[in-house]
């Protein structure tokens, strides 16, 4: 599994490059051309080293300390240590981000180098033993080492919407007099290119990843029921508090899609219906108390 998510890696990395240099020259010409490729170069760069960085930026996280938050910590650090002691894995940063919507997240480069954030609505809403099966699944995407690629895709889905804001302002560039052209055709497709383009680079994420994370947390925490009771909480709370500020772009590296039910949720669809999860997960429990 790992050989196989390090050549998604990099086919991932190739694809959104080819878009970043085809979209620099549609919209600035040779010279946009030339932009594009230095950008892709510089993003491959950060997203492979600093991507986690920019996600736990981008949520607004905080790293989760003893002299920072003591209560808290000593309610999460206990579970985490339990669960990476069971899978073989190094203890993983921890972090809280001050969003009111439950929801829990993973990422980092490799196990060396794995943060788990947790929002404090999640910690509201949820008794130990549900947390624990929230966190087997975010350690689960640890284990099989799917936050690389979870990683770089939300950031080079974050450059190419920007690329496409870009386009909208500036595409076109100037005629041989000086003169500005118009927006031109290429400036006008970035537009609706740059958002399509993120929502399908997030769907080409196998969405059987969460199924194989839910399926490490029954593992390792020894019920599924734990984990069942936590997708439901899950789902109700980000009904009835959704993430307002959520970005499509780092959608799919949360446990529950942030968005509450409608138009974004479907249309950026990274996960699998809570209610398969669910299925899934009652037929391994009944499977274990045969």
């Amino acid at each position: 599994m790992h050989s196989f998510n390090a050549l998604k890696t990099v086919l991932l990395l190739g694809l959104l490059s080819g878009i970043l240099i085809i979209g620099g020259g549609m919209i600035g010409g040779q010279s946009g051309l030339t932009i594009g490729l230095l950008m892709a170069i510089g993003m491959n760069f950060f997203s492979y080293f600093f991507s986690d960085k920019l996600a736990l930026m981008s949520a607004g996280a905080q790293p989760l300390t003893p002299e920072s938050s003591p209560e808290i910590y000593n309610r999460l650090a206990p579970i985490v240590q339990r669960l990476t002691q069971k899978m073989n894995l190094p203890m993983p940063r921890l972090w809280i981000t001050p969003e009111p919507s439950p929801n829990a997240f993973a990422t980092g480069r490799n196990p060396q180098h794995a943060s788990v954030a947790v929002t404090e609505g999640i910690l509201r809403l949820m008794n130990d033993r549900e947390l624990e099966g929230v966190l087997a699944h975010e350690l689960g995407h640890v284990l099989h080492r799917d936050i690389l690629i979870s990683s770089v895709a939300a950031t080079l889905a974050s450059a190419i919407t920007y690329l496409g804001y870009f386009g909208r302002f500036f595409g076109g560039g100037y005629s041989e007099d000086g003169e500005r052209r118009g927006g031109g055709a290429g400036g006008l497709l970035m537009i609706f290119l740059a958002p399509l383009a993120a929502g399908l680079i997030q769907m080409a994420i196998s969405r059987s990843r969460e199924f194989d994370a839910d399926e490490a947390s029954a593992k390792y925490t020894g019920d599924p029921s734990e984990l069942i009771s936590g997708l439901k909480k899950l789902e109700m709370g980000v009904e009835r508090i959704p993430m307002d500020d959520a970005s499509p772009a780092t959608a799919h590296l949360y446990i529950m899609n942030p968005f509450s039910g409608g138009g974004m949720r479907r249309l950026f669809s990274t996960h699998p219906s809570t209610e398969e999860r669910i299925a899934r997960l009652e037929a391994m429990r009944r499977g274990t108390m045969v």
